[in-house]
């Protein structure tokens, strides 16, 4: 990345540019959300997102997600999402130059429902079929979704990870604390915590586990299920009717918005803790944060003033780029399908437990 007068130079690409302009389509669905989008590149470097659409499995109150269920939402919906991704943009299947999908890491029943898919796509319409490690289709960054936890660099045509979550993810974490105080899955749980979060103002304590550059989550959840059995909890119907500040400071109480506020405040502060460390591991001055967690803007905010006491600076995805969507995997299977020569043919299998740093990246 250039920089001249601390502006970020986003345009210097180390790939080849193609010769012509090529269309990917990608096909997400490694859990709840299934993701199809379409990407044109061209010969110029310019990148044009044709059509980014989801379609999200919800659960009522309380529930979690199963495989098969998600796979059988997944069976429903994607031709449909896909006929409409298509037309949306004036395009047939065999205008496409690649056909892209998730190969893992994530679920094995909606992995394998999106490989179905692309596989026969690809063999009936003759087209390369590229499969895509999900978390390789993010930059160098602080990498939290919904079942990833960790901090990643780039070095020798891999990424390394320099710190990630020992037990469960942050996205798990607060998902299952969302179903322990009933909050709705819809849009998703992460989300309705953080707006419990925002209506909280005591600080309950909480574990707080950081080993080396690395996290671990079970005893915070542990403990923040605990005080919801504690005789000092008042539960919120609603979650929309918060204690006064008069009465935090009279009394010991808390409320599930007061959970909320603390779950999120304490392992954010455990995710800045590690991303400092490996940003000075590393001789980094920069932090990206991306996946569905990454939407947050306490977390982003809280990063911004790590960075900033580091002379460095913070870097946020899209919120469109960072839930589950098709344009990631399309973007990086174009990169890797038709940017590097020697890409083979990519296998239709899919792999529930595929790691990042497993994963080799085009050297061009």
């Amino acid at each position: 990345m250039d920089q001249k007068d601390n502006v970020a130079d986003f345009q210097v690409d180390p790939i080849e540019l193609p010769t012509e302009p090529l269309i990917a389509l990608g096909i997400k669905a490694s859990a709840n959300k299934l993701g199809i989008g379409i990407i044109k590149h061209l010969p110029t470097g310019q990148v044009n997102v044709l059509s980014n659409l989801q379609k999200t499995y919800i659960t009522p109150p309380g529930h979690g997600f199963q495989p098969s269920d998600m796979a059988r939402h997944h069976r429903k919906h994607i031709v449909g999402l896909l006929n409409e991704s298509l037309s949306m943009v004036n395009l047939m299947v065999q205008d496409l130059d690649c056909i892209c999908f998730t190969q893992g890491p994530g679920m094995g029943s909606p992995l394998q429902t999106g490989a179905l898919v692309a596989c026969t796509l690809s063999l009936k319409f003759d087209i390369p079929l590229v499969g895509v490690n999900h978390c390789s289709t993010n930059p160098v960054v602080l990498y939290v979704s919904g079942g990833n936890t960790q901090v990643l660099a780039y070095s020798y045509q891999h990424y390394r990870i320099f710190g990630e979550t020992l037990d469960i993810a942050v996205s798990n974490c607060l998902d299952h604390f969302a179903r322990v105080i009933g909050l709705l899955n819809d849009p998703s749980p992460c989300y309705n915590i953080k707006q419990g979060a925002k209506l909280g103002k005591k600080l309950v304590p909480l574990p707080y586990t950081t080993k080396g550059m690395d996290i671990a989550l079970g005893g915070i959840l542990t403990k923040a299920e605990e005080y919801t059995k504690d005789q000092r909890f008042r539960s919120n119907q609603d979650l929309s009717a918060e204690i006064s500040d008069d009465n935090d400071n009279d009394d010991d109480s808390f409320t599930a918005n007061n959970l909320c506020f603390s779950l999120q405040e304490t392992i954010y502060a455990m995710l800045v803790e590690i991303t400092e460390g490996a940003m000075a591991h590393v001789g980094s001055d920069e932090v990206l944060i991306v996946g569905g967690v990454g939407c947050n803007k306490r977390l982003q905010s809280m990063m911004a003033v790590m960075a900033e006491e580091q002379n460095g600076k913070v870097f946020a995805a899209d919120k469109r780029f960072c839930i589950e969507n098709g344009i990631m995997i399309a973007h990086t299977g174009l990169l890797h399908g038709l940017s590097s020569k020697d890409h083979p043919q990519s296998s239709s299998n899919s792999s529930e437990d595929s790691n990042d740093d497993e994963e080799p990246l085009p050297n061009n």
